[in-house]
């Protein structure tokens, strides 16, 4: 295989940070965020193949139960999770001579196992593409241009093997590898329809390709694996509770935990509902909140309320939510695709939309 050197993105200096800790670690933890998406999976399990096959003791630490539809990426089934093995996943956490954090910024994106994590002394590297990284980790590999914390990932691995690390074509894991890191890719740009429009990425996706790497099988492993259910919840969305404001190009969908309750839902049933309204004519602007319930790894971060509003954002072309998510709800992500909480109320979240999209988007 004729791997193509990609341009130089990440610093030197970093990958050489990052070599210097991963050559000499025997025992990692990886964490990644609260409800894992195909991004934050497709990276710390990319990364825990990769390190397995260079003879390292690797376990994923989730903060929350993943999405059915990821469950059949390799050993996916295997990640801890930390509200239902909290003692565990710490006795694990306290024995690492690493921790690895990946598609997360800071550590309240990790709820309480952020404090953990904070707590350790061994070595820490961050791998991530949101904005405004915090010091939670003494190596911070930080690209917030990149749609995806995969394709970081795919890059650091390249950069890795041009300072002597095994290349990803001579691992026994290639095809795992490959197939996390193009789920991730694939999932955070809306399946290459927005934040991609770059030649390397497509450089990057032939070479997952000659990897082994099914794309189609993919595809349907993610977005043709929902339930019956989740279909008529769409249909509900569409045709009662969207609200469109033309002025402003925006479209708001808000749902209830007992609207939820009517259609079965189940973790990842949301995937893709924020995306629906943009492709009506002229809305450049959508937003969706759903009521959840606060899991124990949030209660610090809750203050008392026992109700999270789960907020998603999305816009086209260079109309940027990013800004919106970190100063109204306290999130973030990238330019076309945003999200954070808030802890109340669902009418209390709507008003805070209500009361300030108009500043923030664009007629």
């Amino acid at each position: 295989m004729n791997m193509i050197r990609l341009s130089q993105i990440i610093a030197p200096e970093l990958v050489a940070a990052a070599k210097e800790r991963l050559d000499v670690c025997t025992n990692v933890v990886i964490v990644t965020h609260m409800s894992p998406d195909g991004d934050a999976m497709g990276s710390s399990l990319a990364m825990r193949h990769y390190l397995e096959d260079q003879g390292k003791h690797v376990t994923v630490v989730v903060p929350n139960k993943f999405p059915e539809f990821l469950a059949w990426l390799p050993k996916a089934n295997e990640d801890m999770i930390y509200e239902a093995q909290k003692e565990a996943a710490d006795q694990v956490l306290e024995t690492a001579d690493l921790v690895i954090c990946t598609d997360f910024n800071e550590p309240k994106r990790i709820g309480s196992l952020g404090d953990k994590v904070q707590s350790l002394a061994c070595p820490k590297i961050m791998i991530d593409h949101h904005l405004h990284p915090s010091d939670l980790a003494d190596v911070v590999v930080s690209y917030p241009k990149l749609p995806s914390t995969c394709e970081l990932v795919y890059r650091l691995m390249m950069d890795l093997a041009a300072m002597g690390n095994p290349c990803i074509e001579t691992l026994p894991s290639r095809l795992e590898i490959a197939t996390c890191i193009y789920t991730g890719m694939m999932t955070d740009t809306g399946n290459f329809s927005f934040n991609s429009n770059y030649a390397e990425m497509y450089q990057i996706v032939g070479q997952l390709v000659e990897l082994g790497v099914d794309k189609d099988k993919i595809y349907n492993a993610v977005f043709n694996a929902y339930s019956a259910d989740r279909m008529r919840l769409m249909g509900y969305c569409l045709y009662n509770k969207m609200r469109i404001f033309p002025e402003y190009h925006t479209a708001l969908i808000y749902l209830s935990k007992k609207e939820l309750y009517r259609f079965n839902f189940q973790s990842g049933d949301a995937e893709g509902i924020v995306n629906l309204p943009l492709q009506i004519k002229d809305i450049h602007y959508s937003c969706f909140m759903r009521e959840d319930k606060v899991n124990p790894t949030e209660v610090e971060l809750a203050n008392g309320s026992k109700t999270k509003i789960k907020i998603s954002l999305r816009s086209q072309g260079d109309r940027p939510v990013n800004t919106f998510a970190h100063d109204i709800f306290g999130g973030g992500g990238h330019a076309n695709a945003s999200g954070g909480e808030y802890y109340g109320p669902l009418p209390e979240a709507v008003q805070q939309f209500l009361d300030n999209y108009q500043k923030y988007f664009n007629k």
